[in-house]
């Protein structure tokens, strides 16, 4: 299996190499030449699998530079109870008729993004060990995907991570469980602006090659084709736990940002999986939703960026959207490169709303959207709590609350949990008059010491302080 660029680059590289790369040379995502296309007989071999062994089969039609029995032991070695607390990994929960819950935030962090990220971390020691090489993560983060990298990654033999987060833009939790961290190994920088500011520092350091080889670069946000990878896993998992034959359709529905979570779908979706409709749900910041309704992709600038009470999700440009834009226009890296490389770095917005592709995205691909605001937030999580006695995050309920929209009769709507509700205490107790459980391992978390450097938003100072600390 080969990964080329959206944009297209002439380069063809193994699974291996992108791994430790990130953004190809050109600026572009990796993607697979094709993807595998599941049979039915797999399907329906793959059913009743433990979430580890599904994993392996999964990622095995994408992975063929790792032998398959050290696979196999990554995937064993990453899904366990212990890890994550149910043997299940992803259980799912039905609240109502036709709606039901997969739990995703069992992890060390609480948020769906453990589930990639402590794959990844393995991933990275494996072939670190194997190259007897080093690697230097810069990553960013809107809330969870920072600490469930530093988590992921605090200790790991050769790896040192320096995660950027929007000062004082993530909740008081998400903030306490990155910037507690002592590890030698990990480094918080906290920048002066928003989310959109440090992924495009992370994107402008992945673009400088001549630093990004001579620092050893790499990076854990989902712009790292493994860790989507590693996410359309659950997808299966969640089909499989919905319905009893592999000739039932189900429906997921995903709050969603950056677009990595639901582009994992989209890749399951395209493998074979039998999903109807991928139905994505956006807070205030609604750049996608807006999308997936006019065919106009418009990004926001920081002043125009909302904060929210579903921080993780105030994003105005999503790095993702670009694998599927690729897909929705036949793989066409010409038109990709005009959009993403030239029209969004000129104009700040493209337009495919009177390309007859832009259609293909609702019939072919099953895209539907809505949007969420802090009301229908509030009025979810109190639903949810009154009726069920389950108390649901912020960003579930994003999901929750445009998931209803879309419910079919005899198609299972399965919504993605995103994290554990602790995590934005504030938004639960405005709802609900009380804060959510605790689990034990993080009581008092935010009165212990940090240490985090705050820093402008800036390429170069960002660049420096890397540098710095690696001489």
């Amino acid at each position: 299996m080969l990964y080329l660029s959206t944009r297209g680059h002439a380069d063809r590289k193994h699974f291996c190499e992108i791994l430790l790369e990130g953004l190809a040379p050109d600026g572009g995502l990796y993607l697979p030449e094709r993807y595998p296309q599941v049979t039915p007989e797999q399907l329906s071999s793959w059913r009743g699998l433990p979430y580890a062994e599904l994993a392996f089969e999964v990622l095995s039609l994408y992975i063929d530079d790792i032998p398959a029995d050290d696979l196999r032991a990554i995937c064993r070695k990453t899904y366990t109870e212990e890890v994550f607390g149910t043997k299940e990994i992803v259980p799912l929960r039905k609240l109502e008729e036709g709606v039901y819950l997969q739990a995703l935030s069992n992890g060390p962090t609480l948020a769906f993004k453990d589930m990639a990220m402590q794959l990844l971390g393995n991933l990275f020691e494996y072939e670190l060990a194997r190259r007897g090489a080093e690697l230097n993560i810069l990553g960013a983060t809107s809330g969870d995907t920072g600490s469930a990298a530093e988590y992921a990654m605090r200790g790991k033999k050769g790896v040192r991570v320096f995660m950027t987060s929007p000062h004082r833009r993530m909740s008081p939790f998400q903030q306490a469980q990155m910037f507690s961290l002592q590890d030698a190994n990990i480094h918080n920088l906290a920048i002066e602006g928003v989310f959109d500011d440090c992924q495009d520092i992370v994107k402008a350091v992945s673009n400088d090659l001549a630093f990004k080889r001579k620092y050893k670069i790499g990076t854990v946000n989902s712009i790292n084709w493994a860790r989507l990878l590693a996410q359309a896993v659950y997808y299966f998992a969640g089909y499989f736990q919905a319905t009893k034959s592999d000739t039932e359709q189900v429906s997921f529905a995903v709050p969603s940002g950056n677009f990595g979570n639901i582009c994992a779908g989209h890749v399951a979706r395209m493998m074979g999986l039998p999903i109807d409709k991928l139905v994505l749900a956006t807070n205030e910041n609604d750049v996608l939703d807006e999308f997936f309704r006019t065919g106009g992709y418009r990004v926001r600038g920081s002043a125009d960026t909302y904060e929210t009470s579903s921080p993780s999700m105030d994003i105005s440009k999503a790095s993702n959207f670009e694998r599927f834009v690729f897909d929705l226009l036949g793989r066409d890296a010409d038109t990709v490169k005009r959009l993403f490389g030239e029209e969004l770095a000129t104009n700040g917005r493209f337009d495919l709303s009177d390309d007859p592709a832009f259609a293909l995205a609702r019939t072919r691909h099953g895209f539907v959207s809505g949007k969420s605001i802090h009301a229908d937030r509030l009025a979810t999580i109190r639903d949810t709590h009154e009726r069920f006695g389950m108390t649901v995050d912020t960003h579930t309920a994003d999901g929750l609350k445009v998931a209803r929209g879309f419910v079919r009769p005899d198609v299972p709507m399965i919504v993605l949990e995103t994290a554990l509700p602790i995590k934005f205490a504030a938004t639960i107790v405005e709802a609900l008059g009380h804060e959510p459980d605790r689990p034990a391992r993080f009581q008092g978390i935010e009165d212990l010491p940090t240490r985090v450097t705050v820093l402008p938003a800036d390429v170069a100072q960002v660049k420096a302080f890397v540098a710095a600390h690696l001489s």
